[in-house]
């Protein structure tokens, strides 16, 4: 049975003008989390100064993973850049193309074959699709593999080490997990409750050392104010 796409009912709610809430993000670490719907609609004034950045830097034939709503593929696209935006809830994908994202599908990245971009975008956080610290080498791989010559990979994360300090300075780790950064959640909307699935934060050093194991070079391009950090990942030589 297909899971209940959470998101894409409350993106095609808040779209079409319907009666929403907003959407509240279940976690394994922190207490319960809320997503104004309208943050998930955003035009280029209101994003972090890491988004608008990353914006910038893209070039060529642009490849947005997650795009939800489309609001990066948008303002790529009404700046003449050639953009493809991918997602894997249906819902997202049906309010992309009613926003007017000309190449809006729906994809699973790990799937992808047979193309190849210039850059390729992953913000929110859109690291975590790699879900943990054992399948980075897959997803690493998975981007150099549709790398074009001379191409990038702008992606953003934060480092989230200190949401497990103690008050007497000390670390609090979860041993049952592999790295600290691997979160597991679950998406409510209204009253559907979607299902678990697993997430990373990774901080910079540690981005750095998986993606020279595929061969790929990181870079740290800029640093937000709260852990967080843009990145720029090339192929070696």
């Amino acid at each position: 049975m297909k899971s209940a796409d959470v998101l894409g009912q409350a993106l095609k709610d808040f779209y079409h003008q319907k009666p929403f809430e907003n959407l509240t993000v279940i976690s394994d670490i922190t207490d319960e989390d809320v997503i104004p719907l309208a943050y998930l609609f955003r035009n280029h004034h209101e994003m972090p100064l890491i988004e608008q950045q990353a914006l910038e830097w893209c070039k060529g034939n642009v490849l947005d993973v997650g795009a939800a709503s489309g609001c990066h593929s948008l303002y790529l696209q009404e700046n003449g850049v050639q953009v493809t935006a991918i997602d894997v809830s249906d819902g997202a994908v049906e309010v992309m193309k009613n926003r007017g994202v000309v190449h809006a599908k729906l994809q699973d990245f790990f799937t992808l074959q047979n193309e190849r971009f210039d850059t390729i975008l992953l913000l929110m956080n859109g690291v975590g699709i790699a879900q943990n610290l054992q399948k980075m080498p897959e997803f690493l791989t998975q981007c150099k593999q549709l790398l074009a010559p001379g191409g990038q990979v702008l992606l953003d994360s934060s480092d989230i080490q200190y949401l497990f300090e103690e008050e007497d300075g000390s670390m609090w780790i979860n041993t049952q997990k592999a790295y600290y950064g691997e979160v597991s959640y679950q998406l409510k909307y209204k009253t559907t409750v979607g299902e678990p699935f697993d997430w990373i934060f990774l901080d910079f050093d540690t981005l750095a050392k998986e993606a020279e194991k595929v061969g790929l070079i990181a870079t740290k391009v800029m640093e937000g104010e709260h852990f967080d950090y843009l990145a720029r990942l090339c192929i070696e030589g």
